[in-house]
């Protein structure tokens, strides 16, 4: 995606790879259970984040499961559909969401602005003139955007599979749900902390925060006035903050009190933030130490992608761990690293099994090396997977 790189960057052939089959893995529904691992490193001093081990976001199971998009691999992503099957299996904290704005300004989640993909729009004919050509992050993009629609146009509008050619099975629940706002998840967090007796975590980023401030729909202050509305806006708050861009973490910062990540892409790019500013920092620059004890001054943790934990070799294989764990918490951050999927195409090279690039790999094997290499967590399209991963991890 241009200079910085989505999430899909780790799915070859976007949404138009492959056919296949995938099977539904048993729910592990594991909740905190078993041993809990240390935070390796030094806690930052600053204790407004909730810096002590036994209490807030450090206080999370370790390795933390965070359900991507949801259940994203058995649902549509960023549906309560999603979510509810995310919290079903036990992942300790779900993302929900990714925030973009309605027209009207309010919070909606939706993996991008533009919903093409994610819903069906595109069978909408009286919104057949809203489909335009604009430029996100300096890639021309053509759809429908999410900053051209009132939330009450938005709502008629429903959630489908945004990669039918890999997950197939999915497609059954396309129309099932509509695009939630990030106020109807907080309340749909209360609900199920109140239901299961124990505290529901979750994890919004800030989409391309700078292009929508040029827009004059900044996200960081109707995140933080959303927050303080609900009481979640405290060091201790159950809700950790993320963004691929450091300005947008640095301004919450002074917003709000909730923990804080840097999303981290590829070594060679550099976040959108810094083009727009012209500041010459690759995200190679930001994961040196320096670079680290920069974004510690403002944030707790980092969620880079898992290629600067472990790069592969030109044939997709994994190689040697490099650095980043031990310096990431030398400089007193926690690293939830993005993404685990349990299909072949999506997983390195040497844990494919057979030829489909649609059916499940070993996943348990790349959560094992993962896992191995001291990551506090980690963002899965199957929880039920991670879970199982983990329980193995920690119980040898």
């Amino acid at each position: 995606m241009g200079t910085q790189e989505s999430r899909e960057s780790q799915e070859p052939g976007g949404r138009d790879r492959g056919t296949g089959r995938r099977a539904l893995l048993g729910a592990a529904v594991l909740g905190a259970g078993g041993a809990v691992l240390g935070l390796s490193g030094t806690a930052r001093a600053d204790e407004r984040h909730g810096g002590g081990q036994g209490g807030g976001f450090r206080g999370l199971p370790k390795p933390t499961v965070i359900g991507h998009r949801g259940a994203s691999g058995y649902r549509p992503e960023h549906t309560f559909g999603s979510y509810q099957l995310a919290l079903d299996m036990g992942a300790d904290v779900v993302e929900a969401g990714d925030l973009v704005p309605t027209k009207d300004g309010h919070l909606v989640c939706r993996h991008e602005p533009e919903i093409g993909g994610t819903t069906d729009v595109s069978a909408h004919p009286e919104f057949a003139d809203r489909r335009t050509t604009k430029t996100l992050d300096g890639v021309p993009t053509t759809g429908w955007f999410t900053e051209d629609f009132t939330l009450a146009e938005l709502k008629t509008l429903r959630a489908v599979e945004r990669i039918p050619a890999n997950r197939p099975n999915n497609t059954l629940y396309n129309g099932r749900w509509e695009i939630p706002t990030f106020e109807e998840v907080l309340h749909w967090q209360d609900e199920q902390t109140r239901k299961r007796g124990k505290q529901v975590w979750i994890y919004p980023e800030t989409k391309h925060p700078t292009y929508f401030r040029a827009l004059g729909l900044g996200l960081e202050e109707r995140l933080a006035k959303v927050l303080r509305k609900h009481g979640k806006d405290g060091k201790n708050s159950p809700v950790i903050v993320q963004s691929f861009e450091p300005t947008s973490i640095q301004r919450l910062d002074k917003l709000i009190g909730n923990p804080l990540v840097v999303l981290l892409s590829a070594a060679n790019t550099r976040p959108w933030d810094f083009v727009a500013t012209g500041d010459p920092r690759t995200v190679a620059d930001l994961v040196k130490p320096a670079g680290l004890k920069w974004i510690a001054s403002y944030a707790q943790g980092i969620g880079p992608t898992l290629d600067l934990v472990i790069p592969k070799d030109a044939n997709g294989a994994l190689t040697a761990p490099t650095t980043l764990v031990a310096d990431a918490h030398r400089a007193g951050l926690i690293l939830h690293p993005y993404t685990m999927r349990n299909e072949n195409v999506f997983l390195p090279a040497d844990f494919r099994k057979g030829t489909d690039p649609n059916a499940y790999g070993d996943a348990f094997g790349a959560f094992r090396t993962y896992f191995a290499t001291g990551i506090d967590g980690v963002f899965s399209d199957n929880a039920d997977t991670a879970l199982l991963a983990r329980a193995d991890f920690v119980n040898g």
